[in-house]
C-alpha cells in the first residue's frame, strides 16, 4: 500500500507527466523529420510570429506615443486657457479684506475648475511657492482626490523658476486604488495681497489606457488569427507541392523494387509536370537500359554454359590423350617428359576452371539448388583441412583448428560447405608466407561460424570488399603455386549467400587476413549474430578467455589446461618437408 502511495504521490505524478512530455516531444521530432509540410508549417508560423512582433511592436508604440502626444497638446491648450481664466478672476475680485475671504473666494474657483463627467476627468490644485513670503496664505486647495502628492517636485521646481511659461510632465498618480498615467500641467498665477502661487491641472489619461489595451488586445488577437491563417495558406500551398513529391517518391520506391512499368502522372506545363516527365523519361530510359542488359546477361550465361558444356567433350579427348601421355613420360627425353608433367597439371587447372564456369553460370542462371540436410559443422573442417595437408607440408604452413568437443549442428549443404571451406583454407595457405594458418569453429543459438585466418601479407585498405571478386587479384604480377583459377572466392560467396549465410573478409597491411563464414542453424532462422568475431584480434582474445589464458582473468595459461567440456584444442602439424 505504501508503495501504491508513493507511486500515486506527487513523485509519481511527475513522473507520469514527465513521460507524457517525452513521448509528445519524441512525436514532435519524428514529424519534424519526416514530414517536409510539417517543417514548412512550423518554419513559415515562426518567422510570421517574429514578422508580426515587429510590426505590431512599433504600431502599438507609435499609436500609444501619438495617443500620449495628442493628450499632452489637449492638455495644454485647455489649461492655458482656463488658468489665464483663472488669473483674471483673482485680479478682478475684491474678497481680499481677510485671508479667510480669500481662501474661500480661491477653494470655489479651483473647484469650479474641475471636470468629472464621463470620461473627461480634470483634477485642479492651488499650492503656494516655497518663496512666497506674503503673510497671507492660502491653500494648497485640492478640487479632488488627486491633489499635491502627486505633483513632481522637479514640476514644481520648474514653475517656480520659469513662472512665465507653462510647464508639462507626465507622471503617475492613484485614482480610486488603480494607478493611472497622468498630464500634470503647470503655470504661475499670482493672488491679491496673497502672492505668486502655482496653479496644476491633472488630467488622468483613462480614456488613452483603454484605447491602448483596445489596441493591444486587437493586435494579440488578430496577430493570433493572423498567424493560424499563414499556418493554413502554408500548408495548403505545402500540400500543393508537396502531394506531388510524395507521389514521385512512391512510384521510384516500387520503380526500385522492380515494377519497371511504374510512371508518374504529368499534366499541365508547370514545373511538377516537367519534373513527371523528366522522371518518365529517365524511367523508359533504365527500363530499356536494364531490358538490353538482361538481355545480354542471358546471352552470356547461354553462352558461357554453352561454351562449357561443349568444351567437355574435346578436354575428355585431350585429358585421355594427355594421360596416355603422362604414363609413357619414362620413354621419352627429359624435356619431352617434363612438356608431359606440365601438360597434365594445365589440363588438371584447365578441367577445374571450366567446372566453376559451370558452377557460376548455374548461379547466374538461378539453377543452383541446395540439397540440405542437419550436418555437424566439425566434419566439413576435418575434411577441407586434411584435403590440404599435402600442400601445407610443401609450404612449410602449420594448421591449427580450434574446435569445441561438443557438435555444432546446423542445416546446411555439407558438400558446398566443404567447398567453401577448401576454397578458404587454400587461400589462406597461398598466401599465408608459411605462417600458421587458424581455423576456428564457434557457435551461438541462431547461428554456426569458421574462421580461417593467416598470417601473409594481408589486405589493403578497400580490398576486402573485393577479394570475392571474380578473376580479381590483389597481386597481379604474384605467381599462382596452387593451381586457382580466380572464381573460387566468387563461388564461395554465391554459396555462402544460397545457405542465406554471411562470407565476410578482414585484412591488414603486414598483419594477414581472416575469412569468416556464418551460417544459420535452421534453414529458415534468420542470423542475429555471428558467434566469432571477424578481427583477429578479438578472436584471439576470446580464444585466451575460452582456454582460461586471459590476462585479464587473473590467471595463466600454465595453471592447468582447458576444461575438456567446454572447448578442444586440437591441432593439426604438418611437418616442414624436407
Amino acid at each position: 500500500m505504501t508503495q501504491r502511495a508513493a507511486r500515486s504521490g506527487p513523485a509519481g505524478l511527475a513522473s507520469r507527466v514527465g513521460s507524457v512530455l517525452r513521448r509528445a516531444w519524441q512525436r514532435v521530432l519524428h514529424l519534424w523529420r519526416a514530414s517536409l509540410g510539417f517543417r514548412v508549417v512550423i518554419v513559415t508560423m515562426l518567422l510570421g510570429i517574429l514578422v508580426l512582433t515587429a510590426v505590431g511592436t512599433y504600431l502599438y508604440g507609435s499609436i500609444a506615443q501619438g495617443l500620449v502626444d495628442s493628450r499632452q497638446r489637449i492638455a495644454s491648450e485647455d489649461s492655458l486657457r482656463d488658468a489665464t481664466d483663472a488669473q483674471g478672476q483673482f485680479d478682478s475680485t475684491d474678497q481680499t479684506d481677510t485671508q479667510a475671504k480669500l481662501t474661500q473666494f480661491a477653494t470655489t474657483l479651483i473647484k469650479s475648475y474641475r471636470r468629472d463627467a464621463g470620461n473627461e476627468t480634470r483634477y485642479v490644485v492651488l499650492t503656494r511657492f516655497d518663496d512666497n513670503t506674503s503673510p497671507f496664505i492660502v491653500g494648497p486647495i485640492e478640487s479632488g482626490s488627486v491633489g499635491v502628492r502627486f505633483i513632481p517636485d522637479e514640476l514644481r521646481k520648474q514653475v517656480a523658476a520659469q513662472p512665465d511659461r507653462q510647464h508639462l510632465q507626465v507622471a503617475t498618480i492613484d485614482e480610486g486604488g488603480d494607478s493611472i498615467s497622468a498630464v500634470i500641467v503647470g503655470q504661475k498665477v499670482e493672488l491679491p495681497v496673497a502672492g505668486f502661487y502655482g496653479l496644476y491641472f491633472i488630467y488622468p489619461m483613462d480614456r488613452e489606457r483603454e484605447i491602448i489595451s483596445f489596441i493591444g488586445q486587437t493586435f494579440l488577437f488578430g496577430g493570433a488569427a493572423l498567424i493560424l491563417l499563414i499556418g493554413a495558406i502554408a500548408f495548403v500551398v505545402t500540400r500543393l507541392v508537396a502531394d506531388p513529391v510524395r507521389r514521385a517518391a512512391a512510384v521510384a520506391e516500387r520503380f526500385a523494387e522492380g515494377n519497371l512499368n511504374e510512371r508518374m502522372r504529368a499534366k499541365g506545363e508547370d514545373d511538377l509536370a516537367r519534373l513527371g516527365t523528366s522522371f518518365n523519361g529517365m524511367a523508359a530510359s533504365i527500363q530499356q537500359q536494364i531490358a538490353q542488359l538482361e538481355n545480354l546477361s542471358r546471352v552470356q550465361q547461354r553462352f558461357v554454359s554453352d561454351v562449357s558444356h561443349e568444351l567437355r567433350t574435346p578436354l575428355t579427348t585431350i585429358r585421355m590423350a594427355g594421360d596416355l601421355i603422362h604414363d609413357s613420360r619414362g620413354d621419352f627425353e627429359p624435356t619431352v617428359a617434363r612438356s608431359a608433367e606440365l601438360l597434365r597439371g594445365e589440363l588438371d587447372r584447365f578441367e577445374s576452371l571450366l567446372s566453376d564456369l559451370l558452377e557460376i553460370s548455374r548461379f547466374d542462371a538461378g539453377a543452383a539448388v541446395l540439397e540440405v540436410e542437419a550436418s555437424d559443422l566439425r566434419a566439413s573442417v576435418e575434411r577441407a583441412v586434411d584435403a590440404h595437408r599435402t600442400l601445407a607440408a610443401r609450404k612449410g604452413t602449420q594448421l591449427v583448428v580450434n574446435a569445441p568437443s561438443s557438435p555444432v549442428v546446423a542445416d546446411m549443404d555439407s558438400r558446398r560447405i566443404e567447398r567453401i571451406l577448401r576454397n578458404l583454407v587454400a587461400n589462406a595457405i597461398e598466401h599465408g608466407e608459411g605462417k600458421p594458418v587458424e581455423v576456428t569453429i564457434g557457435s551461438n543459438d541462431s547461428a554456426v561460424a569458421v574462421t580461417v585466418r593467416d598470417h601473409g601479407v594481408g589486405l589493403r585498405p578497400g580490398e576486402a570488399a573485393l577479394v570475392f571478386t571474380r578473376f580479381w587479384r590483389a597481386d597481379p604480377a604474384r605467381a599462382r603455386t596452387t593451381g586457382g583459377t580466380g572464381l573460387g572466392l566468387a563461388i564461395a560467396l554465391e554459396d555462402a549467400r544460397l545457405h542465406a549465410g554471411r562470407l565476410e573478409a578482414w585484412g591488414a597491411r603486414g598483419e594477414g587476413s581472416c575469412f569468416r563464414l556464418t551460417l544459420p542453424r535452421r534453414a529458415d532462422a534468420t542470423i542475429t549474430s555471428s558467434p566469432l568475431p571477424l578481427s583477429p584480434l578479438a578472436a584471439e582474445a576470446a580464444r585466451l578467455r575460452a582456454s582460461g589464458d586471459d590476462p585479464s582473468s587473473g590467471s595463466s595459461g600454465s595453471s592447468g589446461p582447458a576444461d575438456d567440456d567446454t572447448l578442444r584444442l586440437r591441432r593439426i602439424v604438418v611437418e616442414r618437408s624436407p
